[in-house]
């Protein structure tokens, strides 16, 4: 609707992972550097992990744009497998049958795998997604993959993205095991003010548009709500250029960026509300009883006390009215 207004060829802020829009803040290109050195050592284990929205499938991405048209990569997005649908998945990934009824048969046709692309001199890595999901007994089963070598060298290496809770996952004692494998690892922290007007205006020259739409303090605004998520800046810059085209605005301000985030703030406000709050009571508060679940509680020890009344008063004062 607003790509004539503005001259735009694309939307430039589409959540999606469309590789003409990557974009690498100075932590993402350290992050990438960091796993780009861990995959060419062979280190086995690498572990990413961030906030919701913080840019990780973006450092995905480009590291597997950096691995030779030789290498071998498989991303599981959602790890919450039992073990054995789990090594069937891997194996159907990496070409082998995938019928598995064993976990020793797979272990000895994956090994084998391994060993003829080791021999190639192929590297294979398994990009573990969302791994906050794995359950300890299949974090287990992957740490033993690793233990597969060929004169000290790791014949795969298991990449795991993950939020920021799966740190906490690490800590429990039944996972030492594996946590103590894990030789490299980064965590991505959000975009500061800055990097949110560099991403802001990347975006918008991707998409044709190299001159500046958002104004200084309406980047401000941005960060501010979006508290340098990537995510959240496409989510309100969109808003803030569709909201621009219907004010017949050349620029973003503060005031229509203002005007989107507190229309966010509501939707996501009510979305918390709905989602968090128990049996329907208000959320972010103690569940007390409203003045119409007091009425209700009352109502019947009142209905009864004053029908004892009734009783009461009809025998004490019927003698003392007067016969017809």
């Amino acid at each position: 609707m607003y790509l004539d207004y503005y001259h735009l060829s694309q939307k430039p802020f589409q959540i999606n992972t469309d590789p003409s829009f990557l974009w690498l803040g100075e932590k993402h290109q350290e992050a990438l550097a960091t796993f780009k050195y861990g995959l060419q050592e062979n280190k086995g284990f690498l572990l990413l992990t961030g906030d919701v929205g913080v840019g990780k499938t973006t450092v995905i991405n480009a590291m597997l744009r950096l691995m030779g048209d030789d290498d071998l990569a498989v991303s599981v997005h959602d790890p919450s497998f039992e073990p054995l649908d789990f090594f069937n998945f891997l194996a159907r990934s990496f070409g082998l049958p995938g019928d598995y009824t064993s976990k020793g048969a797979f272990v000895s046709d994956f090994k084998e795998f391994l060993l003829q692309n080791y021999y190639r001199g192929r590297r294979v890595l398994l990009i573990v997604d969302e791994s906050q999901l794995l359950s300890s007994e299949l974090l287990e089963e992957i740490r033993l993959l690793s233990n597969l070598e060929k004169d000290g060298v790791k014949l795969i290496n298991i990449f795991f993205v993950g939020q920021l809770e799966f740190n906490d996952i690490l800590l429990r004692p039944e996972n030492r095991a594996i946590r103590q494998r894990i030789t490299v690892n980064y965590n991505i922290p959000p975009l500061s003010e800055q990097q949110t007007g560099d991403y802001i205006e990347y975006r918008l020259a991707v998409a044709g548009v190299y001159k500046k739409l958002f104004d200084k303090a309406a980047i401000r605004e941005v960060h501010r709500f979006s508290n340098g998520y990537p995510r959240l800046i496409n989510i309100i810059a969109d808003r803030a250029l569709l909201t621009g085209y219907t004010r017949d605005a050349k620029k973003i301000d503060r005031s229509i960026v203002r005007e989107c985030a507190e229309e966010l703030d509501i939707s996501n406000n009510l979305l918390s509300a709905s989602q968090h709050a128990p049996n329907g009571s208000n959320p972010g508060t103690p569940e007390t009883k409203t003045p119409s679940r007091l009425i209700y509680l009352l109502f019947p020890p009142l209905v009864i006390l004053l029908v004892l009344l009734m009783f009461y008063f009809s025998d004490t004062l019927l003698p003392l009215l007067p016969l017809p």
